[in-house]
């Protein structure tokens, strides 16, 4: 049995390649689509039903985390959690009902939270395709995994910012080019180190 998890085999190329086109595609919707965009964004933080959609893929992506061994491919992503692998039994019972307690119950920036932790889970393939690889260019993605931990955080902790961040963002059509510009030059720096550096990682 391969004792590496499957995040460590990720290749550094391949998750470039796919950071650096969600990144592009997000982006240049944003400058494209302005209004539509904007619109959505102010509207996210109370939708329910992205809210639980999003609840349901984090809580089935945790649940894959610390799945029994003796699931086959659903025990795939498992992982060792070292001293903690005795609450896993616990943690599959607990964390389901928690979280479906959470959907049902919890209307308020919902969506907000869900998103938190999803992010919260994405990072971690990111880190780890970009772990011990030689060229320096690789930073570009714990940079952006990191700033994706620091916001999901926030979002699970203090929904409301992203409220806020987003009334900030959507109140000058100027800062909201330059945010969108930014996020897209991110984007083409990633897809060009990924080309350029990445092939053999």
């Amino acid at each position: 049995m391969d004792p590496m998890h499957p995040y460590e085999h990720l290749s550094l190329f391949t998750v470039g390649l796919i950071l650096a086109g969600w990144l592009i595609a997000v982006h240049a919707l944003m400058l494209a689509k302005p209004e539509m965009v904007q619109g959505y964004l102010k509207k996210f933080p109370r939708d329910v039903l992205a809210g639980q959609i999003l609840l349901g893929i984090g809580l089935a992506w945790f649940w894959l985390l610390i799945a029994p061994d003796n699931m086959g491919v659903l025990s795939s992503l498992a992982m060792d959690l070292g001293e903690f692998n005795g609450a896993k039994p616990v943690l599959r019972i607990l964390v389901p009902v928690s979280l479906f307690l959470v959907a049902i119950s919890v209307r308020d920036f919902l969506a907000v939270r869900a998103l938190g932790v999803l992010g919260l889970l994405v990072a971690a393939p990111l880190l780890e395709s970009a772990f011990l690889k030689d060229p320096s260019s690789r930073l570009l993605v714990p940079i952006y995994a990191y700033a994706v931990l620091t916001a999901s955080m926030f979002w699970v902790g203090m929904p409301y910012l992203f409220r806020d961040a987003v009334a900030w963002a959507t109140a000058d059509q100027k800062r909201w080019t330059m945010l969108s510009l930014t996020g897209l030059g991110y984007g083409v720096a990633t897809l060009v180190c990924a080309l350029a550096f990445w092939r053999d990682f």
